[in-house]
């Protein structure tokens, strides 16, 4: 298959309500990332750093990828901010290879960010909104939660048995964040713990949405045929796709499924030579349960309606078939926007590599991650083998 380009170091720090300021979340992780690099390697080497962020909450809006390069130690490389709502991080990484299979960078840097937390409730609401349409939905008062709300309506109004996949999507996720040590919530649920949860935006209720998270994710990113020179088991990405649709939900055809994430997905797979049943596990963008329903649907693993059953029948849970999520996903991992997209390829590095300790996923050789902006305006797709 083709090689595109390979990950040879990954560093993540802890998501949810952290102490640390931006500064210290991202020379954390671009630390834990150039340590993770069996070779070792210099940071004069890096001739490329993508930083994804979306600037929650108004900290450095302008010139924010200089802040990367000043707390990795890092001199006279080119910084490019990306910005791309919660597909961020994707799209960052795809300027990473994109930059070192043209041979503009023997070594790029990636790094998602995002401080959430430090904010009052009314700018979190802002910000979160600021990657849907502001002129429409917005100011009619339409929130992020409210517009999945409304397509998970939608969703079970056709597949009424949906509800009961949907709490499912949380208590998988939760049982895998627990897990993870990097994760918000190490919290285990119910499905009576979901049903009974208070509504958010009807029908989703509390155990449906994701948190608002503080964290970052870095990445070393090389040139497929130089993997070798930093370690024996690098991950090498094998395609690439990318999408985008209407910003507003109501100017599309259907609510309940993301074009941008089937152009992307459809075109990753292409590009890799793959198809879906090689995949062995994935990690998709669940920043609400519903969303997890139709990635798989979009990514082409389930027919419309079909990842109710994939769901139901235990599929996509760990020790299943086609796992999702093994680090326990948005749901119970996190989504500190920027670097949510940048954390899947992190789980993405540990797993295929034998290096995600009990949450390892058996003889994984490849995988896939789907990475969502705002309300599936846009989207990237990634398909990763095992070096």
């Amino acid at each position: 298959m083709a090689r595109r380009a390979a990950i040879v170091g990954a560093g993540h720090t802890r998501f949810g309500v952290l102490d640390e300021g931006p500064r210290a979340l991202l020379r954390s992780a671009v630390d834990g990332a150039f340590s993770s690099v069996d070779r070792g390697v210099e940071r004069s080497s890096v001739d490329e750093v993508f930083l994804a962020t979306l600037g929650f909450g108004g900290w450095q809006i302008g010139n924010s990828s200089a802040v990367l390069t000043e707390e990795a130690g890092l001199e006279g490389p080119p910084t490019t901010r990306i910005e791309n709502a919660c597909a961020s991080g994707g799209f960052a990484l795809r300027a990473a290879v994109r930059a070192v299979e043209h041979g503009d960078a023997g070594l790029a840097l990636v790094a998602g960010l995002e401080k959430m937390t430090d904010v009052s409730n009314a700018r979190r609401r802002y910000w979160l909104g600021v990657s849907g349409d502001t002129e429409w939905e917005r100011l009619a008062g339409l929130t992020f939660a409210g517009v999945y709300g409304l397509i998970a309506s939608e969703y079970l109004h056709r597949y009424p048995q949906g509800r009961e996949a949907l709490a499912e999507v949380a208590v998988k996720n939760h049982a895998n964040g627990l897990k993870n040590p990097n994760a918000q919530f190490r919290k285990r649920v119910t499905r009576e713990d979901v049903f009974r949860a208070p509504r958010v935006a009807d029908p989703l209720g509390l155990y449906d949405c994701c948190p608002v998270s503080d964290g970052a994710a870095a990445l070393l990113v090389v040139p497929a045929d130089q993997a070798h020179r930093y370690t024996d088991t690098p991950v090498y990405v094998e395609g690439l796709g990318a999408g985008s649709d209407r910003l507003a939900v109501q100017e599309r055809a259907q609510l309940t499924r993301f074009e941008a994430s089937r152009r992307a997905g459809a075109r990753a797979l292409a590009d890799a030579g793959r198809s879906h049943r090689e995949v062995q596990f994935l990690e998709v963008h669940d920043c609400f349960t519903i969303a997890e329903l139709l990635a798989l649907e979009d990514l082409g693993f389930a027919e419309p309606g079909g990842a109710v059953e994939l769901t139901l029948s235990g599929a996509t849970a760990a020790g299943g078939r086609l796992p999702v999520n093994p680090d326990g996903g948005l749901k119970s991992k996190g989504h500190p926007i920027g670097a949510t997209g940048v954390s899947q390829v992190y789980e993405v590095f540990l797993q295929l590599r034998g290096q995600a300790a009990d949450r390892q996923v058996p003889h994984a050789e490849t995988a896939l991650t789907h990475n969502v902006g705002g309300a599936g305006a846009t989207a990237t797709v990634a398909v990763f083998s095992r070096g």
